[in-house]
C-alpha cells in the first residue's frame, strides 16, 4: 500500500499483478483508442489480453493499435459509432472472427461537454446519452452471446455525475446514471448465464481530454482539492482496477460500482461547484 502511495500510477503493472493473468483473455473496448479507456486497454496488454478496441476514427485506433502492439499485444481495431446498433454487431463478429469469442468487455464510449442546463440543446441533451447510455446498451447486447458462451464479463465506465450533482454536467449526470442502472439490471438477469456485470468509476485521471475540458471552468486545482489523496489518477491506476474486475480474481463481483477516484465520491462536488459558478455570469 505504501508502494502504490507513494508512486502513484507509476509502478509497473507487472509488479503488481501476474504478468500472464489475462493471457487467456479476449477484450473488446468501446471508445478504446484515447482517454481512459486507452489507458485501460494498455494495462491490459501488459497482463497478455488480446483486444479489439472500437471507435470511430479509423486514424485514432490505428494509432492506438500500434501503441499496444508495441507491448506485444494481438490488436484489431474495430470502425463502429456505438450509437449505431447494426455496426457494433459487426464491429463483434469481426472480433470474434479474428481472435475467439470475447471474454470481457469495456462499455467505454463517452461524450462530454460542459454547459449549463438551459444552454443545453435537444441534440446536445440527446447526443451524450445516444453515446453514454444507449451505446453501452448496444455495446452490451451486441456482446451478449459471445459473453455467454465464455462466461465473461462486463464492465461499465461511469463518472461521479451518476452519483452527485455537478455543475454544467447535467447531462452526463442523466447518461451514468442510466448507465448504472443498467449495469445492475444485467447483473441481475445474466448473472444465471455466469455473465459478471460491474461498474467503475474514475475520478479525476491525468492528460485526458475529457478533463481539460472540465477544468476551464473551475480550474484543475478545485479538482485537485476535492480528492483527499491530492492528486489525479494516472491511466494506469484505472487500468490496474479493470484488470482484477476483468480477471478471476474478482469472480464473485457482480453489480458492483467501484471508485476509484483518490476519494472525491467522499468529499463531494461543492468545491468544483462553486468554482465553476463563481466564474460564470447568472
Amino acid at each position: 500500500m505504501g508502494l502504490l502511495m507513494s508512486e502513484g500510477g507509476r509502478q509497473g503493472v507487472e509488479s503488481l499483478l501476474p504478468r500472464d493473468l489475462l493471457s487467456d483473455a479476449t477484450v473488446f473496448i468501446s471508445g478504446g483508442g484515447s482517454g481512459v479507456n486507452l489507458g485501460i486497454a494498455t494495462v491490459l496488454a501488459d497482463l497478455g489480453a488480446k483486444l479489439a478496441i472500437c471507435g470511430r476514427t479509423e486514424s485514432t485506433l490505428e494509432a492506438a493499435a500500434e501503441l499496444l502492439r508495441s507491448r506485444g499485444a494481438n490488436v484489431v481495431t474495430a470502425v463502429a459509432d456505438v450509437r449505431d446498433a447494426a455496426a457494433v454487431d459487426s464491429a463483434f463478429k469481426l472480433t470474434e472472427d479474428a481472435l475467439g469469442p470475447v471474454t470481457g468487455v469495456v462499455c467505454g464510449a463517452a461524450g462530454n461537454f460542459a454547459a449549463a442546463a438551459q444552454d443545453i440543446s435537444s441534440n446536445g441533451f440527446r447526443a451524450v446519452v445516444d453515446i453514454d447510455l444507449i451505446g453501452s446498451f448496444h455495446t452490451a447486447n451486441a456482446a451478449f452471446d459471445q459473453l455467454r458462451r465464455t462466461r465473461g464479463a462486463l464492465l461499465f465506465v461511469t463518472g461521479g455525475q451518476s452519483r452527485m450533482p455537478f455543475a454544467f454536467q447535467a447531462h452526463v449526470g442523466a447518461a451514468k446514471a442510466g448507465v448504472d442502472q443498467l449495469m445492475r439490471s444485467l447483473a441481475l438477469e445474466w448473472g444465471r448465464y455466469g455473465i459478471r456485470s460491474n461498474s467503475i468509476m474514475p475520478g479525476p485521471v491525468t492528460g485526458t481530454e475529457g478533463m481539460k475540458r472540465l477544468g476551464e471552468g473551475p480550474g484543475l486545482a478545485a479538482w485537485t482539492d476535492s480528492v483527499p489523496l491530492g492528486r489525479f489518477a494516472e491511466p494506469a491506476e484505472i487500468g490496474r482496477m479493470a484488470a482484477v474486475l476483468l480477471s478471476p480474481i474478482a469472480s464473485y463481483v457482480s453489480g458492483a460500482v467501484i471508485a476509484v477516484d483518490g476519494g472525491l465520491d467522499l468529499t463531494g462536488s461543492s468545491l468544483v461547484n462553486n468554482s465553476t459558478m463563481k466564474n460564470t455570469t447568472p
